[in-house]
């Protein structure tokens, strides 16, 4: 059962596209010419650290393996979901674990492939592109490396358009798109398929697994037809992020700024990193980190965090919240801070910006909302809340 798959080194494009010479009428080809290579890696990769709201796994590392993969294999195309045919396998995956843990608990590499391989014995299909589950941090830059591999494209779109903790809040579970069968791998082979009656149950088994692997796993879920996943996911991701790296990489003087004006954020602190709170328990790194203003009088603004800075409030004031993103950027390079870096003495800038309009719905706010997280209050979008101080 399943097919067959050569992961040597591609000299062609991969399937599925059209070379110049070829019969245009017969072949499917893309409408696109969208890629990432060597040049473009750095500002996509900033883009999704931006994105992921501390949240996703460091960037830098999976930058490392992307790299490699890029100068041996080639780039990526990325195609939108218009561009392949209905019945095509889309692969979403994504690392789950604590962000902490991601630091010292390196893949092999061979992760991806493993994947694809079962994915394809399991549903006698061949996958056709990959998808990440979030954009965000590290699972947002690391199929670029399996992508470039496995000679597949990567498909311009996420589950989340940021990052969260739970596969639960993608929006393919909004939308009741089944998570299983998932198959979830880690460095030393071993694999596991689980099919749960909810994505609820498949959270939890998840969890547990990728704990018991040591708190971090690769994972294949959310399977689904080309046609099935037009509905089902967040569209633009990728060229959105790439899009926000490049203008970062163009500003000459405040990055900053140039971050802002791109994604329309509201900056909530700029200062100081006074105190960091961090623990790493059941595959999540929670905590809070309290940062003041450079200022005689300084106001305080604390962050609360579950693998993604979830709430900020200023003096004791909700100034932002799950499900808009709240970003942490070094102040002098813009650099996004994830949870498992920030430390005491950093000068950063804190900024929210609206999340994916999927996420501020009632089904939305219900499932990634404050009150999911066990956060006693009402959402509110960070323009308004700003806009009310």
């Amino acid at each position: 059962m399943g097919t067959s798959r050569s992961y040597a080194n591609h000299t062609k494009m991969p399937r599925l596209f059209c070379n110049s010479n070829e019969d245009r009428s017969t072949a499917h080809f893309y409408t696109r010419d969208v890629v990432i290579d060597q040049p473009t890696l750095s500002a996509y990769a900033l883009g999704c650290s931006i994105l992921g709201g501390g949240g996703g796994g460091d960037t830098d590392i999976a930058v490392c393996f992307a790299a490699q993969a890029l100068l041996t294999d080639g780039p990526v195309r990325v195609v939108t979901l218009d561009d392949l045919p209905d019945d095509g396998l889309v692969m979403p995956w994504c690392f789950v674990g604590a962000p902490t843990v991601f630091i010292e608990k390196l893949w092999n590499g061979d992760e991806g492939r493993r994947l694809v391989e079962d994915v394809e014995a399991l549903t006698g299909r061949p996958v056709t592109a990959l998808m990440t589950a979030e954009i965000g941090g590290q699972n947002g830059v690391l199929r670029l490396g399996w992508a470039s591999r496995l000679g597949l494209p990567v498909v311009d779109a996420d589950g989340m358009g940021r990052s969260f903790p739970l596969i639960t809040q993608t929006k393919m579970h909004l939308l009741d798109v089944s998570a299983t069968p998932i198959i979830v791998t880690d460095e030393r082979a071993n694999t596991l398929v689980l099919r749960t009656r909810t994505n609820e149950w498949a959270e939890t088994l998840v969890r547990a697994t990728v704990a018991a692997m040591g708190g971090r796993g690769a994972t294949a879920m959310y399977l689904m037809t080309v046609a099935e996943a037009r509905r089902a996911v967040i569209r633009g991701s990728v060229s959105r992020a790439l899009r926000l790296g490049q203008a970062v990489q163009k500003a000459e003087h405040d990055r900053v700024t140039a971050i802002r004006a791109e994604l329309g954020a509201i900056e909530l602190i700029s200062g100081r990193v006074v105190d960091v709170e961090r623990r790493t328990s059941g595959a999540f790194v929670r905590g809070s980190v309290a940062i003041a203003e450079l200022t005689a009088a300084p106001q305080m603004l604390r962050l609360e965090i579950q693998n993604e800075n979830l709430v900020a409030l200023r003096d004791g004031r909700v100034v932002a919240s799950t499900p808009d993103v709240i970003s942490v950027l070094d102040s002098q390079t813009a650099e996004a801070i994830g949870t498992e870096r920030i430390r005491y003495g950093q000068r950063v800038s804190v900024i929210g910006f609206a999340s994916d309009s999927v996420w501020r719905s009632a089904r939305g706010l219900e499932v990634a909302g404050p009150r999911a997280f066990g956060y006693d209050f009402s959402y509110i979008p960070v323009e308004e809340l700003h806009a009310a101080l």
